[in-house]
């Protein structure tokens, strides 16, 4: 922007008080931009912590193997739910989890054998970066959670995000709302959040994005 307005047919001393005028409004800028990003990420940060995603990565991107991940994410999402019952808060969630991670493994294959696929599949929990997500009464801020993985075969196809814990994805089965899947795991700010309840949330949670990305530029 700077040297576009240096390339500008103005006089030294109009040039120079557009250059001040120009670099204060970028400090502006950037100050309320640092406030309002300061709440705001800190409360999508708390929602990252207080979820457990769910990231199934297909065999490949044929259509049955498209098929397949869903299929295969319905087993493991009836599969897990019974250990996620009265658990409190994402840390013990992952503890429930984490002794049968073979067995869910077990379930996948299960599905997997009876459709006739011979690929194999692993079952994990790790921490993963996800964009921002979009679903039909929630979305996700981008940013790095702690996911149950879920890799089918050969793991190029394309990858179906959600939730654990909270029971958002499981809810879709049940039909139960954000609100009620999320209540006692996360507070009302953080449903609010999510849910759109607050606005504009998924530019909000773009821009977000955005501002992660600027960020690990800068620090790295």
């Amino acid at each position: 922007m700077f040297a576009w307005i240096r390339s500008l047919r103005l006089s030294p001393a109009r040039r120079r008080a557009v250059l001040e005028c120009s670099a204060g409004l970028g400090l502006v800028l950037a100050v309320v931009l640092t406030c309002w990003m300061s709440s705001f990420c800190a409360l999508a940060d708390e929602v990252r912590q207080n979820t457990l995603r769910l990231h199934v990565q297909a065999n490949s991107d044929s259509q049955a193997d498209q098929a397949m991940k869903l299929t295969v994410r319905d087993a493991i999402l009836a599969a897990a739910t019974p250990y996620l019952d009265g658990v409190q808060g994402q840390q013990q969630a992952q503890q429930a989890l984490e002794p049968h991670l073979e067995e869910l493994a077990q379930a996948g294959a299960q599905v997997l054998g009876e459709a006739g696929m011979d690929y194999p599949i692993t079952v994990s929990i790790q921490d993963v970066w996800f964009p921002t997500r979009e679903y039909t009464d929630f979305a996700l801020p981008a940013g790095t959670y702690r996911s149950l993985q879920v890799i089918l075969g050969d793991g190029v196809g394309h990858n179906w995000w959600c939730v654990v814990y909270p029971p958002l994805c499981v809810g879709s089965v049940s039909e139960e709302s954000v609100e009620t899947s999320a209540s006692g795991v996360l507070s009302e700010d953080q449903i609010s959040l999510i849910s759109g309840q607050d606005g504009e949330y998924v530019l909000r949670f773009k821009v977000l994005e955005w501002w992660d990305s600027l960020m690990q530029k800068f620090q790295g």
